[in-house]
Parts: C-alpha cells; sequence; structure tokens
C-alpha cells in the first residue's frame, strides 16, 4: 500500500507570530519554523499502519518554500520512505484553491492508495484542504476523524459531532483527514535521522506538474487591506461601595454581554 501525507511548515504554535502590513502574508521569521502538529500525527498513522504491514510505502508531501526542506526532512526521520517538496515562487501566499490543486496534482504524479492528513494547519486553520484534494482527485473523503482503521481495501474511522458519534467507511483509494484526538507523533531517534539522509527527496515546480499559478483556472483570493490591530484600551474598574453588583450588571448590559 502507497500512503500519501500531507505534512506543512508553520510558524511555532508558541512563538511569536505577526502579519507583513504590506503583503497580508505571515512573517515565516517572525518564530522558528516546525512541522505542523497535526501533520505529525497523520504521519503517526500512516507510521503506525507500517509498523503492522510490511512492504507499506508512505511518501510525506509538502508545498512549501525551498528553505523548508529541512522541516520536511524530519518526516523522513519519523519513519516516512521518501519525500516530495512542491517549491516555486509562484506560489507564495497561494490561496485554498491553489494549494488543493497543487497537493492534488503532486499526489496523482506520485500515486497512491490513501492520502492522510491533518483536519486543520495551526497557521491559516481553514480545514478544507483534504475535502477539496479528494474533490480534485475524485475520491471518497473521510473527515475529521478521531479513530482511524485502514484495511486491505478501505479505510473506516469515527467522526464525533455536536451531537452524534459517527461510522464512517470508505473504500480505497481515498482521502482522510483526522483530528488532536490521535496519538502524538513518535520522535526521530538517532537511525532514523541518519537514514533520512540518504532516503529519497524530491523537489517539483508548477513546471513539474504541468500547472501555471495564473491560468490554472482556480478562483484566486488577494489581500486587498490589512490593518495593525489597535492596542488594547484599559478596563473598567469598578470599586464597590454598595452598589457594585448593580454597575457590573449594567456594565454587562450596557456591552451586550447579557
Amino acid at each position: 500500500m502507497k500512503i500519501v501525507v500531507l505534512v506543512k511548515e508553520v510558524p511555532d504554535t508558541y512563538g511569536e507570530r505577526k502579519l507583513s502590513l504590506e503583503t497580508g502574508l505571515a512573517e515565516r521569521g517572525a518564530s522558528e519554523a516546525v512541522l505542523d502538529e497535526i501533520g505529525e500525527r497523520a504521519l503517526e498513522v500512516a507510521l503506525s499502519f507500517a509498523d503492522t504491514v510490511p512492504g507499506t510505502e508512505i511518501v510525506v508531501l509538502s508545498m512549501t518554500a525551498e528553505s523548508a526542506a529541512a522541516t520536511v526532512r524530519k518526516g523522513l526521520a519519523m519513519g516516512a520512505s521518501s519525500a516530495v517538496q512542491i517549491a516555486d515562487p509562484a506560489l507564495r501566499g497561494a490561496d485554498l484553491g491553489l494549494t488543493a490543486q497543487v497537493l492534488a496534482a503532486a499526489v496523482q504524479r506520485t500515486g497512491f492508495d490513501l492520502v492522510i492528513g491533518g483536519n486543520l494547519s495551526t497557521d491559516g486553520t481553514a480545514g478544507v484542504i483534504p475535502a477539496m484534494v479528494a474533490e480534485l482527485l475524485a475520491v471518497p473523503a473521510a473527515t475529521g476523524l478521531s479513530e482511524v482503521t485502514i484495511a486491505d481495501a478501505s479505510v473506516s474511522g469515527v467522526r464525533v459531532s455536536d451531537g452524534a458519534t459517527m461510522q464512517v467507511t470508505s473504500p480505497l483509494p481515498a482521502v482522510i483527514s483526522i483530528t488532536e484526538a490521535l496519538p502524538d507523533a513518535r520522535f526521530p531517534n538517532f537511525k532514523g535521522i541518519m537514514a533520512a539522509k540518504k532516503k529519497p527527496f524530491e523537489t517539483l515546480t508548477l513546471a513539474d506538474l504541468r500547472l501555471d499559478a495564473d491560468e490554472s483556472g482556480v478562483a484566486r483570493s488577494i489581500m486587498v487591506d490589512i490593518a495593525e490591530k489597535p492596542p488594547r484600551a484599559a478596563g473598567v474598574k469598578i470599586t464597590d461601595e454598595g452598589d457594585g453588583g448593580d454597575r457590573l450588571a449594567q456594565y454587562l448590559v450596557d456591552n451586550r454581554l447579557a
């Protein structure tokens, strides 16, 4: 079986996050760049299956800047068989439609039985890429899974909603996305880190995928305006002089908080 895992380099969740006031894009240099945790969990799902099914091929796939190669290689150190990175200057600031088209084209070129991704990244938090990729690949999508079981010809899992717990099953090939309910990813060990240096790592451009960022036929969204968030105003201090409760209640009503 061939499993493609979608991963992404993102700013460290615990680091500082900034948007450029000129471009509206995230300033990637404002904090340390890391492999998105939800992508690592998706990779762990694939690796856990490969642990029990010899011969499973796992490919980590990422659309990212060329400078992110070292981050993508972490997937190889964790145990993936190979890596594919799509790096093209024309993709800087790509919207969700273009991103999904590029990823789908790369998945199709690589070949797959199953595609696994996170339900949403920690930077964009759009939560739609796996479903969009499935649509473009014309295969079923099982999204937001908190449990996953992979079989020879199918994949199944549990999706939890506000009002119900659903058991979903799909034949392969398919695309699934997982939530943070899945186990933490394993840490790369020394053997894995050394082995990663010899594993296949392919870097592709839009030309390799026979795509054009401006003529792809996908609607493009652009940033038209951005402004820095104003500083937080000082709060209202209420000193209780016997009427504190009434004043607090009136404050909540005046600010439509009650």
